[in-house]
């Protein structure tokens, strides 16, 4: 794709919010690790080295091959990236007297530059490093410092090459995203082209090349990335594409019929499988959470499989993978320690002999809302809280019956449904309610009870990675308690989770 930014990761944190904040910008990135750098940049217009946790000065430190960039393409440095170019072309870097972290003013020595441009005097920027610059390369020119870090941002002479040692991604930094679109859009001439129209149409003409009169069958989960996934194949090769719901009897309450309904509506050829009583059996006195997830996996791959092979000469599978999995699985130190196990399609097994197309495999998850908005789809379902895969099973602690499942389907529904009503729902990034294994004594009616508890668990996020619980009114939370009490035969305690992500996760388990 011609126009884009190459981002080199040396294994920072704030990676991902780079490519976020280029992203903002209607400008198209792609993040590489810095050991991985493509051969070929003729479609690359701009390239930005990001921070790491480690210092140029260690003898195991990141140390990229720039020579087909330097000087050839514009280049910003961030942290790290400014202190290697710093340390290895006749700079100094040293450990700083104090580990600069944290919010600072940054005052301009070159007035006048591009770079700042549309930037105050004192404008707050975030550092998040332990070494500092002591001294510049010769032919460097410094740009900006704050009180405590003299060399804040350079440029090499005569050439369009920039480094800065705080990040300008992150939120703190008051006017980072102006200085990126400064630095892409005014020195290195990038054109601010990529909008949810343009990919569609991009995507579209691409998925007709690639599948041609092929067939493709695909898991629909409900969710918001299939579902556009599925929107997108539909408009490129309509009648081939075959889509199969499975009900693992784990869904929400009416979940099944009434996402089934939906799909309707909007054109898709969807065949809905109910396989409830299949996954009931396989999670039969099952109680550990990793088993669990595998027993669902296994029996959903026996479910899909079944009704692909309905589908003669099915060539290929369609998967909802979106950016941050393509990044996870490409990163500096490869796939992240697994806390919990994914259940999705990609797991299915290589007997299944087809070929993967995902449409969707370079867009972060706030992207792939505005392509779903392109595409007409249902702001309602597209606006869905995320939902695991495993469903109900891993909100259910202990083993899975049917009639915990009927319990947590009623708790569920009434604590929803009770955040649309008070238009909270939108305001929620995800929520739900949790059974737990414990039964508690109440009293109903002048009546001895002996129930079961249950959690109910809201919180806010951007990407899942980090979440905050969110303090729902008191009042809210006395009329769901009453409401759920009241209504749900077996139940006689609620109680809310306070509990952030980390160190508790969004699920329980």
């Amino acid at each position: 794709m011609q126009n884009t930014v190459l981002i080199l990761d040396f294994g920072s944190q704030y990676t991902q919010l780079i490519a976020r904040r280029v992203r903002e910008l209607n400008i198209y990135c792609e993040i590489h690790p810095y050991h991985s750098i493509p051969e070929n940049l003729d479609n690359f217009k701009a390239v930005i080295l990001s921070g790491s946790p480690f210092s140029v000065r260690a003898e195991d430190a990141p140390h990229p091959n720039l020579s087909n960039i330097r000087g050839k393409l514009p280049l910003l440095g961030v942290c790290y990236g400014a202190q290697y170019m710093a340390q290895f072309n006749g700079g100094s870097v040293e450990p700083a007297n104090l580990r600069e972290y944290g919010r600072a003013k940054l005052s301009m020595i070159k007035p006048g530059e591009v770079f700042f441009e549309g930037i105050p005097e004192n404008t707050q920027v975030w550092m998040s490093h332990g070494d500092t610059i002591e001294k510049l390369p010769e032919h460097t020119v410094r740009l900006a410092s704050t009180p405590e870090v003299l060399n804040a941002a350079f440029k090499f002479e005569g050439e369009p090459t920039y480094g800065i040692q705080f990040h300008p991604e992150v939120y703190h930094t008051t006017h980072g995203k102006q200085l990126l679109e400064n630095f892409l859009v005014k020195i290195a001439g990038v054109e601010q082209a990529w909008t949810p129209a343009a990919f569609v149409e991009t995507i579209v003409h691409a998925l007709k090349e690639q599948i041609g009169n092929d067939k493709v069958v695909l898991g629909l989960s409900g969710g918001v990335d299939s579902t556009v996934a599925a929107t997108l194949l539909n408009k490129a090769i309509g009648k081939n594409l075959y889509c199969i719901f499975v009900n693992n009897g784990l869904l929400r309450k009416n979940e099944f019929e009434s996402v089934l309904h939906q799909y309707k509506d909007m054109g898709l050829n969807v065949k809905g499988v109910d396989a409830s009583e299949r996954f009931l059996e396989a999670l039969k006195n099952e109680t550990d959470p990793e088993r669990k997830r595998k027993a669902i996996g296994k029996a959903f791959i026996e479910v899909f499989d079944d009704e692909a092979h309905e589908v003669t000469d099915v060539d290929w599978l369609a998967q909802g993978t979106i950016y941050p999995d393509v990044i996870e699985s490409v990163s500096v130190a490869g796939p992240s320690v697994t806390i919990k196990s994914h259940h999705n399609v990609g797991g299915l097994p290589d007997f299944m002999k087809l070929k993967i197309v995902e449409p969707l495999r370079m867009l972060f998850k706030d992207e792939v809302r505005r392509v779903g908005k392109e595409l007409g789809i249902d702001p309602e379902l597209l606006g869905r809280h995320p939902f695991p895969g495993p469903g109900l099973a891993i909100r259910i602690l202990g083993d899975i019956t049917a009639e915990k499942v009927r319990i947590l389907q009623e708790v569920d529904f009434i604590f929803i449904d009770g955040l649309r009503k008070w238009g909270l729902y939108d305001k929620v990034w995800q929520a739900g309610a949790i059974l737990l294994p414990i039964n508690s004594v109440g009293v109903m009616g002048d009546e001895r009870t002996y129930e079961k508890v249950v959690a109910l668990r809201a919180v806010e996020s951007t990407d899942g990675m980090t979440a905050d619980w969110v303090n729902l009114p008191y009042e809210f939370l006395q009329e769901v308690s009453n409401n759920i009490i009241n209504r749900v035969k077996g139940v006689n305690r609620v109680v809310y989770d306070i509990s952030s992500k980390p160190p508790a996760t969004i699920e329980w388990e």
